[in-house]
């Protein structure tokens, strides 16, 4: 805890940041970490509570420590904070930027006031060790001699990869794109966390000894057979991108196009890269349709294009201001939020459901016809005489994901004998307990939304870390024996 009565003392602060009209203007981004005054005092407000709900499942998978983290910068010792923070969290400035902080709304002072400010303090502790030169390569000096293979470089598998090379294993990250990171390079937008974030992290990795192969399709460029030669063990991490679809009239116009190849296509230009097929918003009339994280990154980016128009739409009914009794503490409310993108600029519209698309005579979408939809007999119906027809040049689909991408890797380990769920994920619950990450094929894993569906950057890193003890355990058995 902090100080004790720092809760009534101190009001919560929250992180600077720079005005929409001006950082709209590039894609850096526009948060400052808390000077260590202020972090002193918003560590202090971390209240005796007793049983800290913040950690655990309800409030932090990743298990952090935070009343102990909140505790050492009250007292200004910066240095035991990331200590106690990386025991727990492999990459902390990557949830302090992109968590949406379930352990805030667990928070024992969020029941009569504004939560401690959690996800600031793990932010501002992060980058604080990296100006310092705290954060630093941990190399093994012990050598299994086992070769482990990660197929897939999001933050389940790069969480994997860091815990079992610490371990003293032979680690190689397959990752089919030209950079490691997954969607949280080619998915989150550089105005939510720059990629110079991972690349250093990168380079840390490679100095504790894990090998990254980039351009490498694991499916097609090596197979499920190579793989159970080559590897002593196998993790599959490659996410869940098989995106929702809307299989309305009119949807294979020009203009209507996933989320995601919207996003990746900008965060190449923002790289630098040469994208021949880029799809930009500049001066159009944008529909994005869905209303979580990915479709308010897609307003944020289209903003930056210098869109006419974005709408987006949201086909259940307008979430309450404040936590009411569906969602009591300590669970994560459903409540109305407003993101950073939707501070720049756009026009929100609930309870509607897309009907159809209408093109021009070139087949390119131009409007979107829709109507006013109400929950009847447990679903979702049209409310007469709410029909509606809204200019639309540019439509993004940003329902969620259903399932990872079956073809290649998946299928062919399908075929040796590994199971899915009913869901189409990865079936990895086998073994010797719930959640023990192992598939039903013999050395085989799987951690991340690949086995328990689009989730949380968190939750990722969380099942790489516990999927990373597994496999530890299994290869140990296999050298002890």
């Amino acid at each position: 805890m902090g100080k004790p009565t720092g809760f009534i003392e101190f009001d919560k602060k929250y992180l600077e940041r720079i005005a929409p009209e001006t950082r709209v203007q590039n894609y850096k981004e526009f948060e400052s970490s808390f000077s260590e005054p202020i972090a002193k005092e918003q560590g202090a407000r971390c209240m005796d509570c007793g049983i800290p709900f913040c950690h655990g499942d309800t409030g932090c998978p990743v298990d952090n420590l935070i009343p102990e983290f909140n505790d050492y910068v009250y007292k200004g010792k910066f240095k035991e904070a990331i200590e106690n923070l990386h025991s727990t969290n492999n990459f902390p400035e990557f949830t302090g930027r992109l968590c949406p902080a379930p352990c805030e709304s667990a928070c024992t002072l969020g029941i009569i006031g504004p939560p401690v400010s959690i996800k600031a303090i793990e932010r501002t502790i992060i980058d604080r060790a990296w100006e310092e030169g705290w954060v630093k390569p941990q190399p093994s000096e012990f050598q299994s001699g086992k070769k482990i293979a990660i197929i897939g470089s999001g933050p389940a598998g790069l969480a994997a990869a860091q815990q079992l090379a610490r371990a003293g294993h032979s680690v190689t990250v397959f990752e089919k794109n030209e950079k490691i990171g997954g969607l949280l390079r080619y998915g989150i937008p550089d105005f939510k966390m720059e990629k110079h974030h991972i690349d250093r992290r990168q380079s840390q990795m490679e100095a504790e000894g894990v090998i990254f192969k980039t351009n490498v399709n694991v499916g097609k460029d090596i197979t499920a057979n190579d793989l159970m030669k080559d590897f002593d063990s196998v993790i599959l991490a490659m996410g869940a991108e098989h995106p929702r679809d809307l299989p309305v009239e009119g949807r294979d116009l020009k203009g209507v196009h996933y989320a995601m190849d919207f996003l990746s296509r900008n965060n190449r230009l923002v790289d630098g890269k040469e994208v021949p097929d880029k799809i930009m918003a500049t001066g159009k009339n944008v529909i994005v349709i869905g209303g979580g994280d990915t479709g308010s990154d897609c307003v944020g980016t289209s903003n930056r294009h210098g869109a006419k128009s974005i709408k987006q739409l949201e086909i259940f009914p307008e979430p309450p201001k404040d936590r009411d009794a569906s969602t009591p503490w300590p669970l994560y409310p459903k409540i109305y939020r407003t993101s950073s993108s939707h501070e720049e600029g756009v026009d929100r519209k609930w309870a509607v459901n897309t009907v159809a698309f209408i093109g021009n005579d070139k087949g390119e979408v131009q409007a979107l016809k829709g109507s006013e939809v109400e929950f009847k007999d447990g679903k979702m119906v049209p409310v007469a005489g709410t029909e509606f027809e809204w200019p639309a040049d540019l439509v993004l689909l940003a329902m969620g994901f259903v399932h990872p991408i079956k073809d290649g890797i998946i299928s062919q380990f399908q075929e040796m004998g590994m199971q899915v769920d009913n869901r189409g994920n990865v079936a990895a619950s086998f073994g010797t307990k719930e959640g023990s990450f192992a598939t039903s094929l013999n050395k085989v894993y799987a951690c991340g939304d690949v086995r328990r569906g689009q989730s949380l950057i968190v939750w990722a890193i969380s099942e790489g870390r516990k999927c990373a003890e597994q496999v530890h355990r299994f290869l140990m058995t296999e050298v002890e024996a």
